[in-house]
């Protein structure tokens, strides 16, 4: 995202809405980095940012490229005190520094994603964090996610390529074990562009609450969701 700004191909927004369980959970997970100044990269139409906020965050940005969204995006945050939107891409916050920068379900639409990192950890101050939650596993790249203009899913290795200097990736993590059996299933056999709302309402109602029972037995090493926090050291 740090180049010019651009419409959004994915219709996905407003069905995943649907899936409450699912956001609370990897928001829960994910809570403890997000402090002090945040960016939020990518915002859409503002679907987590409420999610997040916490006694720790002092001011939010929502950063969001597609013009397309700006306006749902401002309206869904007005209610959020010390929430701001800026339409753009990092240039458009550049000099500025952040205690925290949140990439979720977002660098998989970025075909130049280290660079993408590496300039977002130019914004960080020292011991910031630099948050990413994404689809996991390349061998689970389907139809959908083509559609929705994923360049690619990412596990350990990939995210760990993807660091930027003066940073260090601690801790990496899966989620949603039981769900991923679903992604396979939708890879090798129903090869869908678009899930349906029954679906993924009858997935966050039926397989996240299993998932996060299980994920913190199987140690989160694996689920089709990889989250990923870097903190800069210098």
């Amino acid at each position: 995202m740090s180049g010019d700004p651009f419409v959004y191909q994915g219709q996905e927004l407003d069905i995943f809405a649907e899936a409450r369980r699912w956001k609370a959970y990897w928001a829960s997970r994910v809570e403890p980095w997000v402090r002090g100044h945040v960016l939020e990269v990518g915002a859409g139409t503002g679907g987590n940012t409420a999610l997040l906020q916490n006694t720790k965050v002092q001011s939010w940005r929502c950063l969001e490229p597609d013009r397309g969204l700006v306006s749902k995006l401002t309206a869904n945050v007005s209610g959020l005190s010390g929430c701001s939107v800026t339409c753009g891409t990092l240039s458009a916050v550049a000099g500025e520094q952040f205690d925290s920068i949140l990439y979720v379900d977002v660098l998989e639409h970025i075909e130049a994603d280290r660079r993408e990192l590496a300039l977002a950890a130019s914004l960080l101050r020292t011991h910031g964090h630099l948050i990413v939650v994404a689809p996991a596993h390349q061998f689970l790249f389907s139809e959908f996610d083509a559609a929705i203009g994923h360049y690619r899913r990412y596990d350990r290795s990939s995210l760990m390529a993807c660091s930027p200097e003066n940073c260090r990736l601690d801790p990496v993590f899966y989620l949603d074990s039981i769900g991923m059996l679903a992604s396979v299933a939708n890879r090798l056999f129903l090869r869908q562009s678009q899930p349906t709302i029954e679906q993924i309402r009858a997935w966050d109602r039926y397989i996240v609450p299993v998932s996060r029972a299980i994920d913190p037995i199987l140690g989160r090493r694996l689920g089709k969701t990889i989250c990923g926090v870097w903190t800069r050291t210098e």
